[in-house]
Parts: C-alpha cells; sequence; structure tokens
C-alpha cells in the first residue's frame, strides 16, 4: 500500500496495488500543470485507489475531443491526481506525491516532440513521439 498527497496532506490518494503503467510525460499541458519539464505518472484500477480530502476538479481539453480531469487540493493547490477519457477505468497519480525513492521508473516516454533538449529517459522505455494510444 501507498500513500500519495498534496503538500499540506489535505488530499490523499491510497492504493492498494501496483500501477498498471508508469509513464514519463513531456507534454506542453503536463509542463504546465506541473511546472516542470516533464512529469512522472503512475496509473492505477480505479478499484484499487481510495480518495480522501476534499479536492477541485479542473478539466481541460486533451487530443480528438477528449477530457482529462485533474484533481487539486484546494488549500495548497497541488494536483495529486487525474482521470482521462482516453483511458477510462484509471486514475492517474504523480508520483512525486508518492515521495517514495523506490517507486518503479516509468516503462514509456510520451510526447517526446516537446522533450527538453537535455532529458535523457530511461534505458528501457519505449518512446513515443507524441502521445501513444
Amino acid at each position: 500500500m501507498r500513500t500519495a498527497q498534496c503538500q499540506c496532506g489535505g488530499l490523499r490518494f491510497t492504493v492498494t496495488a501496483d500501477p498498471v503503467m508508469v509513464n514519463m510525460c513531456h507534454c506542453t499541458e503536463c509542463q504546465r500543470r506541473s511546472g516542470v519539464p516533464l512529469t512522472v505518472n503512475a496509473y492505477f484500477r480505479e478499484s484499487d485507489v481510495k480518495i480522501e480530502g476534499d479536492h477541485t476538479v479542473y478539466s481541460r481539453a486533451a487530443p480528438e475531443g477528449r477530457k482529462l480531469h485533474n484533481r487539486f487540493c484546494p488549500t495548497c493547490g497541488a494536483t495529486v491526481g487525474w482521470t482521462a477519457d482516453l483511458r477510462p477505468g484509471l486514475i492517474g497519480i504523480s508520483v512525486g506525491s508518492f515521495n517514495d525513492k523506490t517507486f518503479p521508473a516509468p516503462e514509456v516516454s510520451i510526447w517526446e516532440d516537446s522533450m527538453h533538449h537535455w532529458v535523457t529517459p530511461p534505458d528501457k522505455a519505449k518512446r513515443f513521439p507524441r502521445a501513444r494510444s
């Protein structure tokens, strides 16, 4: 069991299973959401995630008319997790929110068309210039 939380601890996502997938995303939307040049994201089955605490949802447009729904803490503003129309039944959680140095490395690197020139994805990661379907 692992728990991800926001900066103030008011929003927590507790997971009871290993992630289905861990990716590294370089898209400009994730850069804006996080304030850093890339994000590392873990995806879990909804049935394996318990969400506790107040949160606000910000929905934004995603490719091909879909939506992505960010859940963030109304007190400290940190985005801890999200759902995406593209991945029904899964919840994405920011790996940094777990604060766990033993967390599995990303196996996929997406939106590399927007990747900063000095970033190097893990050697074994599958790499995609844009999103993978």
